[in-house]
């Protein structure tokens, strides 16, 4: 079973930047993609990134891509979200999740493990 567990969550000005992280367990870390959501006040939980367990590939939702990175480090079993010119439509709590498949996919129903998530606030 794989457990994960989020930080960096917090509130920044727009234009800011905050790093999000997610340490995971389980022997198989490598073999896992790893999955990025996100879920605003009233609004359905939206996907955001998604890598392969080898980091070797990457998508993100057309509302991120050039702002947000995902990545990994399996040596450390930890995902990333380096996040930047953030803006406040980007307030939302944001999920981590892990599918048993090493292959990124954006479909919530092929992941099988999530965090409890981490709350990011974008204000002036």
């Amino acid at each position: 079973q794989v457990q994960l567990v989020e930080s960096g969550g917090g509130l920044v000005q727009p234009g800011g930047s905050l790093r999000l992280s997610c340490v995971a367990s389980g022997r198989t870390f490598d073999r896992n993609a790893m999955g990025w959501f996100r879920q605003a006040p009233g609004k359905e939980r939206e996907f955001v990134a998604t890598i392969s367990g080898s980091g070797g590939s990457t998508r993100y939702a057309d509302s991120v891509k050039g702002r947000f990175t995902i990545s990994r480090d399996n040596a450390k079993n930890t995902a990333f979200l380096q996040m930047n010119s953030l803006k406040p439509e980007d307030t939302a709590v944001y999920y981590c999740a892990a599918a048993p498949r090493a292959s990124s996919t954006l479909s919530p129903r092929m992941y099988d493990y999530w965090g409890q998530g981490t709350p990011v606030t974008v204000s002036s």
